[in-house]
This record gives structure tokens, C-alpha cells and sequence, in this order.
């Protein structure tokens, strides 16, 4: 019965300690011993982020990182293989047996012809843009690895996954690259 008590009495310390930290407002530039434990926390993550964006080298001129270039190839190679198919489904050669309608085709490749180029010229816009691909990729191969019937369809879906993976972990940081606010060389930001 006594620790019953004691962990009540506990219990209500800590509820008035919690009620006095909320009630007295922290001063801006107060010391951190008076911050609350989300002030302390968004400060250190803020702290960790300019860490970061410090040793973030920005793009020379003309420099296109390799995660981006990698991305550009195989976005070309897909832009390709997909205008291929629509333009045979155009003529009416058949996949499979299946008729195939070659507009949305010939509409994404498209997309991924612009996307290609805007990688190529290592544009933000692009990069996110095949970033989202990446990431359908991902969720699409994860859950395709459920549906599996073979070992090689589990082989190629699990290639499919760590591949695509990997590129969007590597992208991230080439994308943080990119959008830095100023490549040297280029003058003030206006």
C-alpha cells in the first residue's frame, strides 16, 4: 500500500513540475537549462541541420553529381524502351497477344524524355520528379514481392527493389547539392 502511495505522490510532483515549465515562458536567448524538452530537441535538430548544410559543397558550373547522372542514363534507357513500345503499338503490332493504347505510353515517355534531359542539365525539378518515380518504384517491387510465383520473378523483383533503393538514397544528397542557394561563380542572389 505504501508504494501505491509514493507513486501517486510521485506522479503528482511530475504533473506540477510539467505545469510550472509550461506556465513560465522561455526568454529568447535564454540559458538551456530553462528550455522544455521540444525547445531543446527543435534546437538540436536545427544545430544538426547546419552542420550539415555546412559541409555541403555546391555545384561547380557544369558540375552534374554522378547519383544524378545515373539517374539521367536510366531514365533515358526506360524513355526509350516505352517510345519504342508506343510507337509499335501506333502500327498495330501487338504485346503478347494484348492491344495496347499508345497514347498514355507515348505520354509518359515524354515525361521521362524531359526528365532525362532535365537531369542531364542537373535541374532540381527533375531530380524530385524521379525521385517520386524511384519511390513508386519502390513500393510497387516491395509489394510485387508478395505476389511472386518463381524464383526468378523473386530475383529480379528483389534486384528491382535494392537498385531502385539505393539510387534514391544516393539522390538525396544530390538533390541537396542542387538546390544549394549559390554556385560559385554565378554573382548574388537577386
Amino acid at each position: 500500500m505504501a508504494s501505491r502511495e509514493r507513486k501517486r505522490a510521485d506522479r503528482r510532483k511530475r504533473k506540477r513540475r510539467s505545469g510550472e515549465r509550461e506556465a513560465a515562458p522561455v526568454a529568447v536567448g535564454a540559458s538551456p537549462a530553462s528550455e522544455t524538452f521540444e525547445e531543446k530537441m527543435a534546437r538540436r535538430t536545427e544545430e544538426r541541420n547546419a552542420e550539415a548544410r555546412a559541409k555541403l559543397e555546391p555545384l561547380a558550373q557544369g558540375e552534374r553529381p554522378t547519383a544524378v547522372t545515373v539517374g539521367a542514363i536510366v531514365s533515358a534507357i526506360l524513355a526509350l524502351a516505352i517510345t519504342i513500345q508506343g510507337g509499335l503499338s501506333v502500327v498495330g503490332v501487338d504485346a503478347a497477344g494484348a492491344t495496347t493504347r499508345p497514347a498514355p505510353l507515348l505520354l509518359f515517355a515524354a515525361v521521362l524524355w524531359v526528365m532525362a534531359w532535365g537531369m542531364w542539365r542537373a535541374r532540381y525539378w527533375a531530380v524530385l520528379g524521379f525521385q517520386t518515380l524511384l519511390l513508386l518504384m519502390l513500393l510497387a517491387s516491395a509489394l510485387g514481392l508478395v505476389l511472386v510465383s518463381t524464383i526468378l520473378q523473386a530475383v529480379g523483383t528483389t534486384l528491382l527493389l535494392i537498385g531502385s533503393g539505393t539510387l534514391f538514397y544516393f539522390m538525396i544528397r544530390a538533390m541537396a547539392r542542387i538546390q544549394m542557394p549559390q554556385r560559385p561563380g554565378d554573382g548574388p542572389i537577386a
